[in-house]
């Protein structure tokens, strides 16, 4: 039984087979690093902007393109392939560098779909409408969000307001730019209840795909600083697991799930050290939606509150 609505079986429904998302860093930088808004970025972010730094190393995004669907299609043959813009804010900057980059991946092999990972005080009309013309049959745009509590995003130094998310949702959406929304489970000071409200405000805008992420420690960040002197303490494995089991279960039912935990480099990563095993995490996630049988949307606009949900998995979890 399909619990939850994967990426995969979506994109191989819509392309008839597989799409694997190839990672690109365009050069882009951040309003939250470079003085915009802010120069010490969210306190989980590190110097790499959570991509390759591939572009740091002078590889044009052709060159990175084809660097990865070499490595890729010996894995999975026949498959085609996902250009994505991922490294910090790829609609920060004037929309002449937005422009750059797109001619950079048009007409490459194989390419089926486009994804640019952004945040939502980044965009505005010419910017969606530029990536709404861009030549593939889908272009998704990945929204950073990771909570929906406006005290959170204050706290992780966001720069951006949940309000900024829904105005770029409702943009993204009237230009037919499909939605993903980023979003972190286990923030200093949030409990699984505001992790469900993050969930639930999702669920009422034109949102298309989630991401979920475990707060882990990198190197070099000031959350790194938090946790050392004692001031952070990651969730459990087991805690994390029932928090997104519990999401999948309030997700509106059609919102396709894109990952269920990211997944740090082994060189950055301080704490927890189970997000290194990110097969481990999937199956912990799995096993608790079969035990409880779980599936996504069974308790969306459910009438129980947040509050005694919560309540009933953390009896049921031990946590």
């Amino acid at each position: 039984m399909n619990r939850y609505n994967k990426l995969s079986h979506y994109w191989k429904h819509v392309f008839g087979t597989r799409i694997q998302k190839i990672p690109l860093d365009a050069g882009f930088d951040c309003p939250n690093r470079d003085g915009g808004i802010s120069g010490s970025g969210c306190i989980f972010c590190n110097t790499r902007g959570s991509g390759t730094g591939l572009g740091c190393s002078g590889m044009s995004l052709q060159d990175q393109y084809l660097y990865w669907k070499s490595r890729l299609e010996i894995r999975y043959k026949g498959c085609r392939f996902a250009a994505y813009l991922q490294s910090f804010s790829n609609t920060y900057g004037p929309l002449s560098k937005l422009e750059h980059a797109l001619e950079q991946l048009m007409d490459l092999p194989e390419l089926a779909a486009l994804c640019v990972g952004t945040r939502p005080d980044c965009l505005d009309p010419h910017k969606a409408g530029k990536l709404a013309g861009f030549p593939v049959r889908e272009t998704w745009l990945e929204l950073g969000l990771q909570s929906s509590d406006e005290g959170t995003l204050c706290l992780i130094n966001r720069g951006h307001t949940a309000d900024d998310f829904a105005r770029a949702c409702r943009l993204a959406s009237a230009h037919g730019l499909r939605v993903c929304a980023h979003v972190i489970a286990g923030l200093p000071g949030e409990d699984l209840n505001n992790f469900l409200r993050t969930i639930d405000f999702i669920n009422r805008l034109p949102v298309h795909g989630i991401k979920f992420h475990n707060l882990y420690v990198c190197r070099h960040t000031t959350l790194a600083v938090w946790w050392s002197q004692g001031r952070y303490t990651p969730l459990s494995l087991r805690e994390y697991s029932c928090w997104i089991a519990a999401a999948i279960g309030c997700l509106r039912p059609d919102i396709t799930v894109h990952r269920l935990t990211g997944d740090p480099s082994g060189d950055e990563l301080l704490a927890p050290l189970w997000a290194r095993g990110k097969n481990t995490v999937i199956s912990t996630i799995h096993e608790i939606l079969e035990t409880r049988d779980l599936r996504q949307g069974m308790n969306y606009q459910t009438t129980k509150s947040r509050e005694n949900l919560s309540l009933a998995h953390q009896a049921s979890s031990g946590i």
